[in-house]
């Protein structure tokens, strides 16, 4: 072999690796150790690694002791390896849904080796990309968390969805669990099944298609609007974590601006007993910031 035909072949052989390296399928992305929690991302499918979780303690969510103890007793199970339900959290705004979902998360990973993964809506067409992913991990446990979960007309990745949740043949890894909230029970609006029904060809299974998605959560939990009494009780459980207006006539004071605030919102939820807190501990100069205080 002359200089030249080595020459071509060295030349033809980086052709050859460079094709190659362009037609082979992406590696899956890297799953960390060390971490807690992790943000999917996608374009391109990555884990963002989250150091610390903010969250409001388990003990202080006040009101919603039935779903705590629903939610706590099947993710235990969960990381302990038995049988537990995909979990949907539905119901008004502002009631805890999402912050009861970290709580338990936290809860319990304090003795079990359980990671939280969030995907946002978006993104659930790149589910079973996910799942793929954590079947690898057979050793750890991983909640995956959608929040606000809904769908509106003509979207379809509610239908990847519920493959992966019962229907598909290869479903989710034993070591996945779905939780996901919503403020809409069925995960679709009002006016989206009523034309469903008036404009399909067969409307009722057009309808029960969609709503049958909400049916493979196996655990429903109901979140409602909440009493004058409970939400004072909120608003106490995070005065007495801060040390904030501990005598009566402190905490006469402290009732009397939290019911105002809540008129001035409109509603009475866990969000608006929060906000309020968060405005009161700023007028008293106290730290707040979860994960860096008594809250934390």
């Amino acid at each position: 072999m002359n200089a030249n035909d080595d020459a071509m072949l060295k030349v033809m052989t980086r052709i050859a690796d460079a094709l190659e390296k362009l037609g082979a399928p992406p590696k899956p992305p890297a799953l960390t150790h060390g971490h807690i929690a992790y943000i999917w991302n996608t374009n391109p499918d990555r884990f963002q690694p989250i150091e610390k979780i903010k969250h409001i303690p388990l003990l202080l969510l006040k009101g919603i002791d039935h779903q705590a103890d629903a939610l706590y007793t099947n993710t235990l199970r969960f990381a302990e390896r038995l049988p537990a339900n995909n979990a949907l959290l539905w119901g008004a705004r502002g009631t805890g849904k999402s912050s009861l979902v970290k709580a338990v998360h936290a809860e319990i990973a304090k003795k079990h080796r359980l990671n939280l993964i969030e995907i946002h809506r978006e993104d659930l067409a790149s589910l079973p990309r996910l799942l793929q992913c954590l079947s690898g991990e057979s050793a750890r446990r991983f909640i995956v968390f959608c929040d606000d979960l809904a769908f509106e007309a003509a979207e379809t990745s509610y239908k990847s969805l519920k493959a992966v949740l019962e229907g598909g043949i290869e479903g989710k890894p034993d070591n996945v669990i779905f939780y996901a909230t919503s403020n809409r029970r069925h995960l679709m609006a009002r006016d989206m099944i009523e034309n469903e029904r008036s404009s399909d060809i067969n409307p009722s299974e057009a309808v029960e298609e969609k709503v049958s998605l909400s049916d493979r959560f196996g655990l429903w939990l109901g979140f409602h609007s909440i009493d004058q009494d409970t939400y004072l009780a909120m608003i106490d459980a995070y005065a007495d974590a801060l040390g904030l207006a501990v005598k009566p006539k402190q905490r006469e004071a402290l009732h009397h601006d939290a019911l105002e605030w809540a008129i001035t919102r409109g509603s009475r939820s866990g969000r608006v007993a929060w906000q309020f807190i968060t405005d009161a501990a700023a007028d008293a100069k106290l730290q707040i910031n979860l994960g860096q205080s008594k809250l934390g």
